[in-house]
């Protein structure tokens, strides 16, 4: 008969466990326990006894109940529980980041706010947890081993997660605050981004938002693999299963050299334009998509007199007389177009020509943020764009 697992610790009989196992245990057992010294029997006893007086104890009764244990399967159920909490902890990880990092034991535990005792300790303390060295020691440097090398990544990702989960707790707490990692599209961003981020770093204090500008297609992708939580893009444009929000209804202008013969005037209408003078965005800038298509001249997708990198570039091209080209309503009383030497006038054509949206993945956790920052966002422009008639 084996002993119940409700019993008291220090009554547990390793002894008498392995003479009431299967016979065909037996022998398997008794030599595992004769051949341990002292120390290991102690070591192994006071295991035991953790294992009552922590979570292990529970857990087995959930798994098992508490009927007669089974020595061989409470064998290795303790291995397997004693397996899963020897693990490396997140202090330790960041120690061995930041020795590898610095290459240097001193600046590494001022990084981490620690003595440096205590770093080299936690370090050894890895070391003897994995059965591997991860660093050669000198009095003058310090040497990642091959495998402390390859497990820096690995360590650096999991120090990833852990910011992420506290990240997640702070940010449940408040309203915007805590990391927000935000893609914007270049046409959007010069004109956008100016606008609302002093009011909302002033109204969100212990928000920390770290800016991307890239293509869409580009922005999508880092929002399927999570680099980034959400992107202010121009829509229509495919987004697949994401979620979106439109926060501004845009409409274009088209800009003309002031000594044009066009420049002065209310709107006007696509028909009018001397489409060989057309400026383009190159391939890829979905504002390229949307004004020829507001525009209805989705034949000159590949013969536009010149395709430019960027907003900036066809405004100084327009400036020195080289041509017209579109511009998004938010960037006419924009800093660029007042210094430029440029007349705009309103294309009659039918809009809104894109919508301004914030999009983010279906399973993300912070929708009530986005959904308050997208009407910030909105409200902050409706109250500076002033180019609408």
């Amino acid at each position: 008969m084996g002993s119940f697992l409700g019993e008291p610790a220090h009554a547990v009989d390793i002894p008498a466990v392995i003479a009431n196992a299967q016979p065909m245990a037996v022998s398997f057992l008794y030599v595992i326990w004769v051949s341990f010294g002292e120390a290991v029997k102690k070591l192994i006893l006071i295991s035991i006894r953790t294992f009552h007086e922590t979570s292990g104890c529970k857990l087995w009764m959930n798994l098992r109940g508490y009927g007669i244990i089974d020595p061989i399967d409470f064998l290795c159920f303790s291995i397997r529980y004693f397996r899963l909490m020897n693990l490396p902890t997140i202090r330790q990880l960041q120690y061995l980041v930041a020795v590898i990092e610095l290459r240097h034991f001193g600046k590494a535990a001022e990084r981490c706010f620690v003595t440096q005792s205590t770093l080299s300790a936690g370090i050894q303390e890895l070391e003897t947890l994995l059965g591997v060295k991860l660093l050669e020691r000198t009095k003058r440097k310090v040497i990642p081993t091959r495998l402390g090398m390859e497990l820096l990544e690995k360590s650096q990702q999991l120090l990833k997660l852990a910011a992420e989960m506290v990240d997640i707790a702070h940010s449940d707490a408040r309203l915007l605050s805590g990391r927000l990692r935000l893609g914007v599209i270049p046409t959007i961003s010069p004109f956008l981004l100016p606008r609302v981020l002093p009011g909302i770093r002033e109204r969100f204090s212990a928000l920390e938002l770290f800016l991307l500008e890239d293509q869409t297609a580009r922005l999508l992708e880092r929002l399927a693999t999570g680099d980034l939580d959400a992107a202010i893009l121009a829509l229509p444009y495919d987004i697949g299963n994401l979620e979106s929000e439109v926060f501004w209804d845009e409409n274009f202008w088209v800009a003309f050299p002031k000594n044009h013969r066009l420049s002065a005037g209310g709107s006007v209408t696509s028909k009018d334009l001397p489409v060989d003078e057309l400026l383009l965005l190159e391939e890829g800038h979905c504002f390229r998509d949307h004004a020829l298509t507001a525009c209805h001249m989705q034949e000159l997708r590949y013969s536009a007199a010149f395709q430019g990198t960027s907003l900036y570039t066809l405004i100084q091209m327009v400036a020195g007389g080289q041509g017209i080209t579109f511009i998004p309503e938010m960037a006419i009383d924009s800093e660029l177009m007042k210094q430029s030497n440029i007349s705009f006038r309103p294309l009659s054509e039918r809009g809104p020509h894109r919508q301004i949206s914030l999009v983010w993945r279906p399973s993300f956790h912070r929708k009530q943020d986005l959904h308050l920052l997208a009407e910030c966002m909105g409200e902050v422009l409706a109250m500076t764009c002033t180019a609408r008639e």
